[in-house]
């Protein structure tokens, strides 16, 4: 064999194994840049959840008249479970209310109009300054989707190629086998964890907020309801629907331990000043005492999901328990704060 012949044999042996490599990666698709599903990549892990969105909505056909935002209890939402609503769950982990108007700017941009409706998750605990004063934007997702040639490069990467088999393997056993996997039509699901796991995962979560969230740490963020005003400034067309995520009843039990009610109705009072009303669904009910609901005491199951689309697009269903969930306005709120404030008594004795 002479020099030259080696030569291209080994050049066409490293074009097979590049090509192989980038097919697979295609097929596989794990940052959602080509929208292709099939049985074998129908269980997703998060790699970078914003990008991952961020490219779905850049990428492939955007047909949604309603936005779901949210943090990553929000992502357990069934975007599909909202009816008479064509909803694109953008929600995403550890989301601040700063986020909120970029993650709107980039997908008004995609449809080309305001959106008929927006609906917004929000957490009591993100009210914290530390948690909503940093300002924040989508810009450098932005950034790296428009790159010339991104999605191809993708392909090229050695780190997507074992998140391909990762999701592979996965979509195989046909099981999520992480605290969220999706499918190929943005819908998050929860691995189940024992109950004995459940236990142990929801006392270092309680844990956890009194000390960094709940504790003498937290200060009410003063811009919170200017933030919310603004995203309603940007959007006059749009009708917004906002709900409270629903934690479970000990971690609601060691918010009020660690004196925050009074913050918790200073919240609700700003935004239903700001929206005209709310969906709470954190308080004391039968779902939330339920921890089986939860896989941590924070993160509620997609089944819990479902019952927050359900309230908030078909009202007073008789398939829906009725302590869960229910929509305050302004004129309501004082009397929902008080008995609200009335159950947890208890907790107050030592404050």
């Amino acid at each position: 064999m002479n020099y030259k012949s080696f030569v291209m044999k080994i050049m066409a042996m490293v074009l097979v194994c590049v090509a192989s490599v980038g097919s697979f990666i295609f097929y596989m698709d794990p940052m959602w840049t080509f929208g292709h599903h099939h049985q074998n990549n129908d269980v997703q892990t998060v790699i970078n959840e914003r990008q991952q969105k961020t490219n779905r909505i850049l990428f492939q056909p955007f047909p949604y008249d309603t936005l779901l935002l949210g943090s990553s209890r929000t992502t357990y939402i069934n975007q599909n479970d909202f009816k008479n609503m064509n909803v694109y769950n953008f929600a995403v982990s550890n989301a601040s209310i700063q986020e909120y108007n970029s993650l709107i700017e980039l997908a008004k941009k995609k449809r080309g109009k305001e959106f008929d409706r927006i609906i917004i998750g929000l957490d009591f605990f993100k009210s914290n300054i530390k948690e909503s004063s940093a300002k924040k934007s989508m810009n450098q997702y932005i950034t790296a989707a428009s790159e010339p040639f991104y999605r191809y490069k993708n392909l090229l990467s050695m780190d997507l190629l074992e998140y391909s088999w990762q999701n592979f393997k996965m979509s195989k056993e046909n099981k999520v086998l992480e605290e969220r996997n999706y499918n190929r039509s943005n819908v998050a699901n929860a691995k189940a964890v024992d109950p004995e796991l459940m236990e142990k995962q929801t006392e270092a979560k309680i844990q956890k907020f009194r000390e960094v969230f709940y504790g003498d740490t937290y200060e009410y963020n003063p811009e919170y309801k200017e933030v919310l005003s603004q995203l309603k400034k940007n959007n006059p067309n749009t009708e917004f629907i906002v709900f409270t995520t629903p934690i479970s009843s000990p971690l609601f039990e060691a918010m009020v331990e660690e004196g925050r009610l009074p913050d918790y109705e200073t919240w609700l009072k700003d935004v239903t000043e700001v929206f005209g009303g709310v969906y709470n669904f954190m308080y004391p009910n039968s779902v939330t005492e339920d921890l089986e609901n939860y896989f941590d005491g924070h993160h509620f199951y997609p089944e819990v999901g479902k019952l927050i689309a359900q309230r908030i697009s078909q009202g007073n269903s008789s398939t829906l328990p009725s302590d869960f969930g229910t929509y305050v306005s302004g004129t309501e709120l004082a009397a929902h704060l008080k008995g609200i404030r009335k159950e947890s008594e208890p907790l107050l004795v030592n404050r």
